[in-house]
């Protein structure tokens, strides 16, 4: 005979409405309630009918995760894995399960963010990322569905949008006044993809520093890549053909530094005496290259883990504003930076 919400209630001598409100982690049950009827339902082998429980409550229980283009090609950076590391967790504190987007193409990932919100597949969504002509955020906002974003809106709309950020404009002039303080002024920028928010935030903090230092900024220093360590690798060759050779470089990406160091390597160029280098993200592989890179910290687990919670909150409770949350950064300084001297 199967068991059901009476017997859990009977055992954890609790009503029937309490462990109803226990399966749906209801901030009204203390936390000594949840964990005895929890028990109980573990005793008895009692599994909640969440499908039943969806229908019943127009709910899924289920967060959708939207990257950017494939997710192939996503989790070849260690920065999403990480952040879906944030997320899974705070998704598993609540009783919440994950959708993971498969699109290849952006009219792909519109589609299916579309039938995400029409068919009610998710309570709410997370993007991943911030596209400059984003299609995904406008029909979001006009369809007052709750979703986060890990990044910051374009087109100053962040009073209609929840999001998780790093200050990375403020990270990379921070870098760049390192690299400036440690006597370098032909200080090269590495960049990714331009369609994304993140890139564009990292190359106007590396001019102000350059500008503030009164550094003319040399247009030929500046590199755009959209792959990860492939990318890395044309650039140096770029950066190194310069008959100007710059004596130090900002990279947007560890991975993509990953591939810079290689190359240089290749070139018979020593990091930090001949050039040195300040990466982005802190992932494992910044502290296991050779040389152990410089990097900034980002926090990337937290912005997962945040982003999660606030989308939460904002399913919970969708008459509130939106809010801002940014992490803050710190620079991990290893052995990829050294002083200049003029030889």
């Amino acid at each position: 005979m199967a068991i059901t919400i009476k017997d859990v209630a009977k055992r954890a001598n609790v009503a029937p409405s309490t462990v109803s409100r226990v399966i749906a982690n209801s901030s009204r049950i203390s936390e000594k309630t949840k964990e005895r009827v929890r028990e109980a339902m573990q005793e008895l082998g009692y599994h909640p009918n969440f499908n039943a429980r969806s229908l019943a409550n127009k709910s899924t229980s289920t967060l959708g995760i939207v990257m950017p283009n494939s997710a192939k090609i996503a989790f070849q950076n260690p920065f999403f894995p990480e952040v879906i590391r944030g997320i899974t967790a705070k998704a598993h504190q609540e009783n919440y399960g994950l959708y993971l987007s498969t699109g290849q193409t952006e009219d792909e990932i519109l589609d299916e963010v579309m039938e995400m919100v029409h068919s009610r597949r998710v309570d709410g969504i997370m993007l991943l990322y911030s596209r400059v002509d984003d299609k995904v955020m406008p029909f979001l906002i006009e369809q007052n569905f709750p979703f986060t974003l890990i990044g910051r809106p374009y087109h100053n709309n962040e009073s209609a949008v929840t999001f998780v950020n790093n200050d990375n404009f403020k990270a990379a002039k921070m870098v760049t006044e390192y690299l400036i303080l440690l006597g370098h002024e032909k200080i090269a920028f590495v960049g990714g993809n331009l369609d994304y928010v993140v890139t564009l935030d990292h190359m106007e903090g590396y001019k102000q520093a350059l500008k503030n230092a009164n550094i003319p900024l040399t247009t030929e220093y500046v590199v755009h890549h959209d792959e990860v360590e492939e990318g890395g690798q044309d650039a140096i060759i770029e950066l190194m053909s310069l008959e100007q050779r710059p004596t130090a470089i900002v990279v947007v990406d560890d991975i993509m530094s990953f591939g810079v160091l290689r190359m240089l390597n290749d070139m018979g160029v020593n990091v930090p005496d001949d050039l040195s280098l300040v990466s982005f993200n802190n992932v494992m592989i910044s502290e296991l290259s050779s040389p152990p890179m410089t990097t900034v910290d980002i926090h990337i687990y937290d912005l997962g883990y945040r982003a999660t919670d606030l989308l939460i909150d904002k399913i919970k409770h969708p008459e509130q504003e939106a809010k801002k949350l940014i992490i803050p950064h710190k620079l991990v300084k290893r052995q990829t930076c050294k002083k200049y001297t003029k030889s």
